[in-house]
């Protein structure tokens, strides 16, 4: 089996920590993909962080009303996959920059 990381997520540009307010899972808890694992505090927004993979919670890294740095390792899960996983991240959606095509004018005669 293989262990996701899952870490914690950034919220926004100036956000660099949450507290994590209440484990939905504990270890030895089955998870699927984008199920609630934990709910957070900003000082911004409170919210729930959903699992990036399915499978068993191995470790719970932190308790709760522990302060924990954006990126950080908060938890690990168990998968059925082989193989090496890479630590998987919930990464802000960035909008996309629209790109402007400009045509040559035509000559009138």
């Amino acid at each position: 089996m293989a262990i996701v990381d899952l870490v914690m997520p950034k919220m926004g540009e100036s956000i660099m920590e949450a507290t994590i307010l209440k484990w939905n899972k504990n270890v030895g808890d089955s998870i699927k993909m984008d199920e609630t694992l934990l709910e957070i505090a900003t000082d911004k927004v409170d919210s729930e962080v959903p699992s990036t993979a399915e499978g068993i919670i191995s470790e719970l890294l932190y308790k709760v009303n522990d302060v924990v740095p954006v990126g950080k390792v908060i938890a690990k899960i168990n998968t059925e996959a082989g193989g090496n996983v890479a630590a998987a991240k919930i990464e802000p959606i960035q909008a996309a920059t629209p790109t402007v095509t400009v045509a040559p004018l035509a000559t009138v005669i």
